[in-house]
């Protein structure tokens, strides 16, 4: 959605490409929360009428399936070879690395502490929501901030360049993350509740490395491999072009199956605890708002154009919600409250991240972005890093 700049002022009114209203998204994107609820009422439908169809689920792996497909696309969307111009800023790399690795996981255990430990009056002690909202904050956001960031008119190089960094990072960190917040942390703070006391919540390191290992490894390794053999077989311009888009809404379209077959096997426990929505809803919108609010101001501190700003901040205040719902079946089992928290997620990021998207847009003709080179050098999108009207 981004396009070249153009040589005329872009005032309220613009109808060019870089000015067009960021709600002109196609069907599936436009309307996904739509589609989610949607989802999530058909799977519950299925799950309380038809109690039959939860054993099928199971023993033809329908979830795993699902969730496999959610990943393999924005891992062979990445052009892995836009990492060095990420690495060669450094001033604007270290900031993101604060926010994605550091800020971010720990304002989500925080608010998984007030919200869901039972310490702060008068939220409940819920150990599985607890433990959901850690496998969400741990996993740094891989695929929709690539929309996000396109309909806010950010810098795609260097969202791509972040989204390439976080793929790779997680595959070596997010078990660590994992281990650190939800199983040694806790009972340092007195916290032995939220990841014990019933066989159900029995997590071990190792159980999170295998689930790593199959839902990332695989689909990182698929999508490599892919992107590697299709551009050598038919070029960089085809891939791109052609069959980058052909397979980029297999991941929208995974997600609703997964959720369809998830919320199937938890039919009549989501109709006996509606309101837990709700819980959910507030700690992760309080997260993705704080996060992009915290990054926008602290890039605009370092100095970056707002093409840059709006990358780091829309990177930093999404979430991978393919993984943490993968990793949260694979230890938890598919009908366990952690999963459940987990699949809530991604229909809480998509009207939050799209109103914050009108935030950075107003931003954008709201503060002067003139003369501030960061990102410039590093990231050259050939498009005018002017933002005022």
């Amino acid at each position: 959605m981004n396009s070249p700049a153009t040589d005329h002022d872009h005032g309220p009114d613009c109808a060019c490409p870089d000015c067009a209203d960021p709600r002109s998204m196609d069907l599936l994107d436009k309307y996904l929360t739509v589609w989610i609820f949607a989802a999530m009422a058909l799977g519950v439908g299925l799950g309380s009428s038809a109690p039959g169809v939860v054993d099928p689920i199971g023993e033809y792996h329908l979830v795993e399936i699902g969730l496999v497909a959610m990943m393999y696309p924005p891992l062979a969307t990445v052009n892995y070879r836009l990492l060095p111009r990420v690495f060669g800023q450094w001033r604007i790399l270290s900031l993101s690395l604060v926010q994605n690795w550091l800020i971010g996981p720990t304002l989500m255990f925080a608010l998984a502490v007030i919200f869901f430990s039972g310490l702060v009056p008068p939220f409940p002690a819920r150990p599985e929501y607890f433990l959901g909202l850690i496998f969400i904050g741990m996993a740094r956001c891989i695929a929709m901030v690539l929309v996000w960031n396109d309909l806010a008119d950010g810098s795609s190089e260097y969202a791509a360049g972040l989204v390439a960094f976080n793929s790779v990072f997680q595959i070596l960190t997010y078990g660590v993350y994992v281990w650190f917040f939800a199983l040694f942390l806790p009972p340092q703070l007195g916290l032995d509740a939220m990841v014990a006391g019933t066989e159900s919540f029995d997590v071990t390191v190792r159980q999170v490395f295998e689930a790593i290992a199959i839902y990332l490894g695989l689909p990182f390794a698929a999508g490599l491999l892919t992107r590697f053999a299709g551009i050598r077989a038919k070029g960089e311009t085809w891939y791109e072009e052609s069959f980058v888009p052909a397979i980029s809404p297999l991941t929208l379209v995974a997600l609703l199956f997964t959720i369809v077959v998830m919320f199937a096997t938890q039919g009549e426990a989501i109709l006996a605890r509606p309101t837990d929505v709700l819980w959910i809803a507030v700690p992760l919108s309080i997260y993705f708002v704080g996060m992009f609010l915290v990054s926008f101001a602290m890039g605009r501190a370092v100095g970056a154009d707002y093409s840059t700003t709006t990358a780091i901040g829309f990177t930093a205040a999404s979430n991978n919600f393919e993984l943490a719902i993968a990793v949260a079946v694979a230890v938890f089992g598919v009908g366990s409250g952690v999963a459940f928290a987990t699949v809530v997620g991604p229909l809480i990021e998509v009207p939050v991240l799209l109103a914050l998207v009108h935030v950075a847009v107003r931003f954008q003709r709201r503060f002067d972005w003139t003369d501030r080179p960061a990102g410039r050098v590093a990231v050259d999108t050939g498009r005018s890093t002017d933002g005022e009207d």
